[in-house]
């Protein structure tokens, strides 16, 4: 099936993106519409959903943002920390708003496995089902997530 020009030009921005080195597709060749119905398949197979999944990361991160640098107590597993930039990340598709320069990291306290995200992480996992592509520095990868996070 022949792309649309939107989508064409919405892939072209995301492999040469001036926001992240490397793009938001990485070395990933796979089109966009591919690389999100595999990471959404990816999910239904985890029993999880985009709204439960962006719910605990927003929760993470909220919870950690008055301790600003400082790890703080999430539960009996996990620990958490945010750091923040100036600026704002803007949202490679084509609507308006942006996003802290913030990434929350995620600690197990269990096995000091740290997983991390940034709040630009959360806005297109939550509306754009977009994990990032393969190879891109700040993919994730939605069993990681799961397994993380839950």
């Amino acid at each position: 099936m022949k792309k649309s020009p939107d989508i064409e030009k919405l892939e072209n921005a995301l492999r040469s993106s001036t926001i992240v080195a490397g793009g938001f597709l990485g070395t990933d060749s796979r089109d966009l519409n591919d690389i999100i119905s595999s990471d959404l398949s990816e999910l239904d197979g985890l029993g999880i959903t985009i709204t439960k999944l962006v719910s605990r990361m927003k929760e993470i991160t909220n919870t950690a943002i008055p301790a600003l640098g400082n790890w703080v107590k999430i539960d009996e597993k996990y620990e958490a920390m945010v750091e923040e930039a100036k600026g704002i990340l803007t949202c490679p598709w084509p609507h308006s708003g942006g996003f802290d320069k913030r990434v929350t990291f995620l600690k197990n306290t269990k096995t000091n496995n740290i997983f991390k995200w940034t709040d630009l992480n959360i806005h297109l996992i939550e509306q754009h089902n977009f994990f990032e592509g393969k190879g891109s520095p700040y993919r994730i990868e939605p069993k990681e997530l799961v397994e993380s996070i839950f």
